[in-house]
C-alpha cells in the first residue's frame, strides 16, 4: 500500500478576544451578554490591522468561539480579510459551572485556588469543566480545523485559558504548568501544524511584524 501523501502545515493565528469591563475583575466564563469594552474595541481593530497585512490570499479562514465578545474581537478581523466569522464551539471558554460571574479577589482567597494555579490538571470547577478536559475539547477543535485546512493561514479568536492550554499541548508543557504562560487581550499566538508535530512561532504577541513569524 503506497503511504499517504503528506499534508501541508497550517499555521493557527490564536487571538485572545480584546479587554472587556470585567476583564481581571470576574471569572466571566460563559455568561451571556458580555461585549468588549472601548478599549478591546480598539484592541481588536489593532489585531485585524495586523493579521490584515498578511494579505487575502495567505489568510483563508477566521473561526470564533460562540461568546459575544469573541465573535466581536473576530469581526473586524475576518472584514480586513474579506471573509465572514465561523463559529467553532470547541473554541469556548472553560465551563467554570458555579464560579461563572464570581469576583476573582474572592476566588483567590479560597483554598481552591491555589490547586487552580499549582495542580489545575487536577481540578474541576464545581458543576463545570477540569482542565483536562477544557485541553482535550480545544485541542480536538485545533485539529479538526488543521485538517480542513491543509497548506493555509487560519485564525482561531478564543479565550485566554483555551488557548494557554492549546500553546502547552504544542511545546509538551504538562498541563500543570500552563498557567506560566500568558496570553492577554487581543494578543496573538502563532502555531504551525506540520506532519512532524506543531511549531511554536509566538505567544501572547502584542505588536510584532506577524510577516516574520516563519520557522528558522
Amino acid at each position: 500500500m503506497a503511504p499517504s501523501p503528506r499534508k501541508k502545515p497550517t499555521v493557527v493565528l490564536f487571538v485572545r478576544h480584546g479587554r472587556t469591563p470585567t476583564t481581571g475583575q470576574v471569572l466571566p466564563g460563559r455568561a451571556k451578554g458580555l461585549h468588549l469594552g472601548d478599549e478591546g474595541v480598539a484592541q481588536a481593530e489593532r489585531a485585524a490591522e495586523r493579521i490584515g497585512a498578511l494579505g487575502k490570499r495567505r489568510v483563508k479562514a477566521v473561526y470564533a468561539s460562540p461568546m459575544e465578545r469573541t465573535r466581536q474581537t473576530a469581526a473586524p478581523i475576518a472584514a480586513a480579510l474579506g471573509q465572514k466569522v465561523k463559529i467553532e464551539r470547541g473554541l469556548l471558554e472553560a465551563d467554570f459551572g458555579k464560579w461563572t460571574g464570581r469576583k476573582l479577589a474572592d476566588l483567590y482567597k479560597r483554598p481552591e485556588w491555589e490547586q487552580v494555579q499549582k495542580y489545575p490538571s487536577g481540578f474541576r470547577f464545581p458543576e463545570g469543566e477540569s482542565f483536562a478536559e477544557m485541553q482535550q475539547r480545544m485541542v480536538g477543535a485545533v485539529q479538526k480545523l488543521v485538517a480542513a485546512h491543509p497548506g493555509q493561514t487560519i485564525v482561531a479568536v478564543s479565550h485566554a485559558d483555551p488557548i494557554k492550554a492549546a500553546v502547552a499541548n504544542a511545546m509538551g508543557t504538562h498541563l500543570d504548568l500552563f498557567q506560566r504562560i500568558v496570553v492577554g487581550p487581543c494578543s496573538i499566538s502563532a502555531i504551525i501544524y506540520g506532519f512532524g508535530g506543531p511549531t511554536v512561532l509566538a505567544v501572547n504577541s502584542m505588536g510584532d511584524d506577524l510577516k516574520a513569524l516563519v520557522p528558522s
